[in-house]
């Protein structure tokens, strides 16, 4: 289990929903606080944006993806949000009671968000086998949400010792760095294998998909956290506008999650709203034929029907061979009073 701003996550507990902002504000200090107010309203428990300085995180040219229109680097350095505008955006997310998360993309931009006082630290894909600088990182006691993208189980066990090894609250991110994915390369069964891999932290999936069904299906699979990128309006252009999903959706996604967490018990019993629909749904005995007093009851004289308020049809084969006591007409209920031995 880790803890954030209070909240317990983890296995027993509800999944931490996560509205990952990215740079879908394209920089506009007023979008990006207008994405908090929609992200508080559908529900999520957090709100994740990124603080990039590109000339500590990359060279300028670094290979284009090919989700971007522009270099990355050009992109980053017109619409990423200054720390001031994270500092700003923060207290507006206080002030509205959810969780403001963020994204270091280098050691310096860490240094700096802990200055604001960040309640943990999500880590990217790309950085998941930067040990050197995640283990500064770590180095600073706050929770850690890593990401698992593009890495073999060989690459994260690196990471998940030297994680762990430090003692930093570690949740690790079950995910798939395409843009968007095929569904065949999803694997939500390694959601599962994680679990039993990395025991000491709390499993969770990122998803990059434009809807929402692989995320409820990682709920039924365990996963713990779900993050999952938003945008105000889906004909929005940039460079992750085909990964994310609209507020609108966002709710659909945590009513989904809340109604799946309610859905997941393991009892099996009869339920007292199903108690009343027993009565009536359930079938008993009948005659099929008027049957006289005396008579011995054979098959072909009964048969099972609506409501379920009479001898119960698996009860038939005691029925047959008994007498009746009384005349018994056509298409009634039997009852154990009428039938003695024969």
């Amino acid at each position: 289990m880790i803890e954030i701003g209070g909240r317990k996550i983890g296995p027993g507990h509800p999944v931490y929903v996560i509205a990952e902002a990215c740079d879908n504000h394209l920089g506009d200090v007023g979008a990006a606080r207008e994405m908090i107010r929609q992200a508080k309203l559908a529900g999520a428990d957090a709100i994740k944006f990124q603080h990039h300085l590109p000339d500590d995180e990359m060279l300028p040219d670094v290979p284009m993806s090919d989700n971007f229109d522009i270099p990355l680097y050009e992109f980053l350095k017109k619409h990423a949000l200054s720390l001031d505008a994270h500092r700003t955006l923060k207290t507006f997310a206080e002030e509205i009671g959810i969780v403001y998360l963020c994204t270091p993309f280098s050691w310096k931009a860490a240094q700096e968000l802990e200055t604001l006082g960040i309640a943990a630290y999500k880590i990217g894909s790309g950085e998941m086998t930067d040990v050197p600088t995640l283990a500064r990182i770590a180095g600073l006691g706050k929770p850690m949400i890593v990401s698992t993208g593009m890495c073999t189980f060989e690459e994260i066990d690196r990471t998940y010792e030297a994680l762990t090894s430090r003692g930093v609250p570690l949740a690790l991110m079950n995910c798939v760095s395409e843009y968007p994915p095929v569904y065949e390369d999803i694997s939500l069964g390694v959601i599962q294998k994680m679990q039993t891999r990395y025991p000491r932290a709390v499993i969770g999936h990122s998803d990059h998909t434009p809807d929402l069904y692989t995320s409820f299906a990682a709920v039924t699979l365990g996963a713990c956290l779900i993050e999952k990128h938003v945008i105000l309006d889906k004909r929005q252009p940039g460079p992750d506008q085909s990964v994310s999903i609209d507020f609108r959706d966002l709710a659909s996604l945590v009513d989904g999650i809340r109604k799946i967490e309610a859905a997941m018990g393991s009892e099996k019993r009869i339920h007292e709203r199903e108690q009343s629909i027993r009565t009536w749904a359930f079938r008993s005995l009948l005659t099929t034929r008027p049957v006289s007093k005396g008579s011995v009851l054979t098959a072909e004289a009964i048969w099972s029907k609506r409501p379920g308020t009479g001898i119960p049809s698996h009860r038939m084969d005691e029925v047959i061979g008994l007498r009746a006591k009384i005349d018994i007409p056509a298409n009634a209920l039997l009852s154990w009073s009428d039938l003695e031995s024969a």
